[in-house]
């Protein structure tokens, strides 16, 4: 085997990181393809690499005849005592039968076989070295873009960070530095692919998990999560140690631990709260720092209907209903909310004048109205600057969503009314 092959073995060795025998054994793969054109038809032909000097030479098994009618499987009982003085009639022999000019041909097949044969090495390595590290954080570098997809550098190794995985408040650029959770090792039709993703919500506890050695420790729990990503994540936490605090432990000396995590989803929103078994406490935890009245607990729909007064009922919702979302996420209940009947009569008054011009759009009944109005929906403009996924997440509204976004799309078209310009009711 001429120089140009050993240093292709070495730049694989090197520089991929892929064991020099499988490289020797894939070549010797090469090698036999090599030696059954230039020997032709031998029994049990085969080749041999020396891994160091790269010397090839080309086995086969002949049959010691007394005369030769095949030259590719047959050797005369005088050439055979030659090589072997113990030879007799009717044996086989494995012996060298390496053509001459064979390693300059076979060097020249082998490095064409090898470029394949590494390709589908270094793939069944990815699935080897990643399989287990699913769950696990990397960092590595934005090489390039396949359409929306990023296609992330990790040293020796690719992986992908699908849009369906991205964060969609955030843009990155070519040699950008970026942490990303690994979320699966897939077997495509183009091989193994290391997935990974920005937008999971198991980034997030992954990442307390490497700041927190509380939760590494076991000592805090983190119970459940809910995240919309690149806005708000709410965490749910819980301590084995009544000593320790787990809000505290999470949030760090003067906030330093939770600063370091919203610096890495860049400026998401985070709220820690604690953890109850109580659902009551838990959901209060999880509304915080809304103030909340009355609850009406269903146990078995695992739904609970909330009362706030009027000043708290925007903060208890949150900005597009996001905070009730969330919450509702994060309990595993449905969360309903509702301002307290009794309150100021022009509160009221408002809330019936919102629900009667809604409900005056064609298109959305005065039931649609009231949910809408109730889950902080009260205006035209409302309605336009939401997202379908917004009124998604309103049971009452399940499998209406669509025909309200129309019929809202259509009246703000009439009124020519913009997002942000405020619209006459």
């Amino acid at each position: 085997m001429n120089a140009d092959l050993l240093a292709v073995l070495d730049y694989w060795e090197k520089e991929k990181g892929i064991n020099r025998d499988l490289l020797v054994k894939a070549v010797e793969e090469a090698l036999l393809a090599a030696a059954k054109r230039a020997v032709g038809p031998a029994r049990e032909l085969r080749c041999e690499i020396n891994p160091k000097s790269g010397e090839i030479r080309a086995f086969a098994k002949l049959l010691v005849v007394e005369r030769v009618v095949s030259k590719h499987d047959q050797i005369s009982l005088a050439e055979a005592l030659r090589r072997n003085p113990d030879a007799k009639l009717g044996d086989e022999l494995e012996l060298e039968v390496t053509p001459d000019g064979f390693g300059r041909i076979a060097s020249q097949y082998a490095k064409q076989f090898l470029a394949q044969r590494i390709r589908r090495i270094e793939k069944e390595k990815i699935f080897d070295e990643f399989k287990d590290r699913v769950g696990d954080i990397v960092t590595g570098t934005v090489r390039n873009f396949d359409r929306s997809d990023v296609i992330i550098d990790l040293g020796k190794f690719e992986a992908l960070l699908p849009q369906r995985e991205r964060v969609p408040t955030e843009e990155y650029q070519v040699g950008e530095r970026l942490t990303c959770y690994v979320k699966a090792v897939e077997n495509t039709q183009r091989g193994p692919e290391i997935i990974l993703s920005r937008a999971d919500p198991n980034f997030v506890l992954q990442l307390f998990r490497r700041e927190v050695s509380e939760i590494r420790d076991g000592i805090i729990v983190i119970k459940a999560i809910a995240r919309e990503p690149g806005f708000r994540t709410k965490l749910a936490v819980w301590t084995r140690d009544e000593k320790v605090d787990p809000v505290g432990a999470c949030v760090g000396l003067k906030g330093q631990r939770v600063k370091n995590i919203v610096r890495e989803l860049n400026n998401e929103r985070v709220d820690i709260l604690r953890w109850d078994p109580n659902i009551k406490v838990f959901i209060t935890n999880a509304l915080s720092p809304a103030k909340l009245k009355t609850f009406e607990i269903d146990e078995q729909a695992k739904r609970v209907r909330i009362l706030v007064s009027e000043d708290q009922y925007s903060l208890a919702i949150g900005k597009r209903g996001q905070n009730a979302r969330l919450a509702s996420r994060l309990t595993g209940w449905t969360v309903d909310i509702e301002v307290e009947s009794v309150k100021t009569v022009g509160f009221e008054e408002q809330v019936e004048q919102a629900i009667k011009a809604l409900a005056a759009i064609p298109g959305i009944s005065p039931e649609q109205a009231r949910v809408l109005v109730h889950h902080g929906f009260t205006t035209l403009e409302n309605l336009m600057q939401a997202e379908e996924s917004d009124l998604a997440e309103i049971p009452e509204l399940a499998g209406e969503v669509t025909k309200i976004m129309e019929a809202a799309k259509a009246e703000a078209a009439r009124r020519e009314i913009k997002i942000g310009e405020p619209s006459a009711q």
